[in-house]
């Protein structure tokens, strides 16, 4: 390392400033202000050189963490990329948008704050963008072989980048007017501008990729077509069909799922229209769901000007400090603050909802109780039963899978015992040619391991097309854990 005694003499982790609530409210550009270059080679500095780099464990797409730190505290960013473009196609989504399971198994973190890790990742991928060392990277041949991906999110997109650069001819499929997935109609342009995703894409279509939008695979598509025009074939749709809550109320209008409220918002920025189609303006908004969609919904009512805004979580509330549950180095069980819950809301820990209240077909409350988890159950606390109002209530609970109509019974996949599609370990499924990766194999999941698995699938596809491949692929198929 380039400072071996860094960690010992630079204690203090810092991370960028957020801009101040009120002014951030009036805009959706993301919460952060600039980081110093001088703050973050320090931050750099504080990679220990520990011998065993136990955060190569703690991020699925292996990432060379030690390395580019190093690069970046010596000032030598060029290199910094090239190592970071080595494991990872798109640091500049997973420096915004990961939990950063890399961080929580930092040797450092074992008694101090564990390095930046994620913030160096995103200052070396912008700095790259806006230096012009981001360029489209060919193949050095064409093999005359076709390949279909379906689903345009990070473990599609990554799948198709890989499978460019080895030579062959792919085609993306998305059934939204735009590529990008959740990426695109999902996160708030607050948490990352969409300009991220649209340099990006134009790097991939300077490549060869053929990005096709407004195509709903398996209906205007059919699996028979699509198997019989391609080569190959990647399922990267995602875990998109959402969990409900069907308790009594549940038809009243003003109930609404997270992704039949979010993407209005990400509309409205993209400038397809002037005001969005639902609105939590002027509402007493109630979300059902604490984890990182909930925030993103309450994130973006408080921008468009939320009466007020509950954010309900079944879950009691975690621990200041990491969880004995979840040692080093386990990603830890902790209670954290995202941007959203700063800027105004009250979370409910520890509350499950009963019933829904309506009048005249509307919303217009709900009912709720206390809960405590005993003998891997919740149980209800008598007597903690409350009422709220509201007129906008937000369903943000998860996914459940991959939708299983069309194209997946079209194509009579095999799917395991909790609904995803089944893989081997050569990512392909029972039907051959077709091979999957990402959520709709593995489950609801992070961004860093979609795009760990759409890298690892590009591999088996082009051994599957060639017979052999000079691909990396760092992980095999595995399914998320049980929440």
């Amino acid at each position: 390392m380039g400072d071996p005694q860094g960690f010992l003499k630079n204690t203090v982790r810092e991370l960028p400033k957020r801009r101040p609530v009120d002014l951030r409210l009036m805009d959706w550009k993301e919460v952060y202000e600039d980081f110093p270059k001088d703050t973050l080679q320090t931050q750099a500095s504080r990679c220990m050189d520990c011998g065993i780099p136990f955060c190569h464990n703690g991020c699925p797409l292996g990432n060379l963490i030690p390395e580019w730190n190093d690069l970046v505290f010596k000032d030598r960013w060029r290199e910094g990329i090239d190592r970071l473009h080595a494991t990872n196609n798109f640091p500049e989504f997973t420096g915004r948008l990961c939990p950063a399971p890399c961080e929580a198994s930092c040797v450092l973190g074992i008694n101090q704050d564990p390095v930046t890790i994620k913030q160096v990742e995103v200052e070396i991928i912008d700095k790259a963008f806006e230096e012009g060392w981001v360029t489209p990277v060919y193949p050095t041949h064409l093999t005359g072989k076709t390949v279909a991906v379906v689903g345009s999110g990070p473990a599609g997109l990554a799948a198709a980048q890989q499978l460019t650069r080895a030579g062959h001819t792919v085609t993306v499929f998305e059934r939204a007017d735009r590529i990008g997935g959740l990426l695109r109609y999902g996160i708030p342009e607050f948490k990352m501008e969409k300009r991220h995703i649209d340099r990006r894409l134009a790097q991939m279509e300077a490549e060869g990729t053929v990005f096709r939008t407004g195509v709903n695979v398996g209906v205007d598509i059919t699996a028979d077509e699509l198997r019989a025009e391609f080569d190959a074939v990647v399922l990267s749709g995602g875990a998109t069909a959402w969990r409900d809550l069907p308790i009594e109320g549940r038809e009243n209008e003003g109930i609404y799922q997270a992704m039949e409220f979010l993407p209005h918002a990400n509309r409205v920025q993209q400038g397809d229209f002037a005001e969005p189609p639902v609105s939590a303006e002027g509402k007493k908004v109630v979300i059902v769901g604490g984890g990182d969609t909930g925030a993103d919904c309450l994130g973006t009512s408080h921008r468009q000007g939320a009466a007020s805004v509950h954010q309900f979580e079944i879950m009691a509330r975690p621990p200041e400090e990491r969880a004995t549950s979840t040692p080093w180095p386990l990603y830890p069980l902790m209670f954290r603050v995202a941007s959203a819950h700063e800027e105004g809301g009250e979370r409910v820990f520890s509350v499950n909802t009963e019933r829904f209240l309506g009048k005249d077909g509307k919303v217009t409350g709900l009912e709720a109780h206390e809960v405590e988890f005993k003998a891997g159950k919740f149980e209800k606390v008598e007597g903690s039963e409350f009422t709220l109002e509201a007129d906008l209530v937000l369903l943000a609970m998860g996914f459940v899978g991959p939708e299983k109509p069309g194209l997946l019974t079209d194509l009579g996949v095999d799917l395991n015992e909790r609904g995803n599609v089944k893989r081997s370990n050569e990512w392909v499924t029972n039907v051959p040619g077709v091979f999957v990766a990402g959520d709709m194999g593995r489950g609801q999941s992070l961004i860093v391991w979609a795009i760990a698995e759409g890298r690892s699938c590009a591999a088996a596809v082009d051994t599957f097309l060639q017979g052999a491949t000079a691909l990396p692929a760092p992980i095999v198929p595995t399914q998320a854990p049980q929440r």
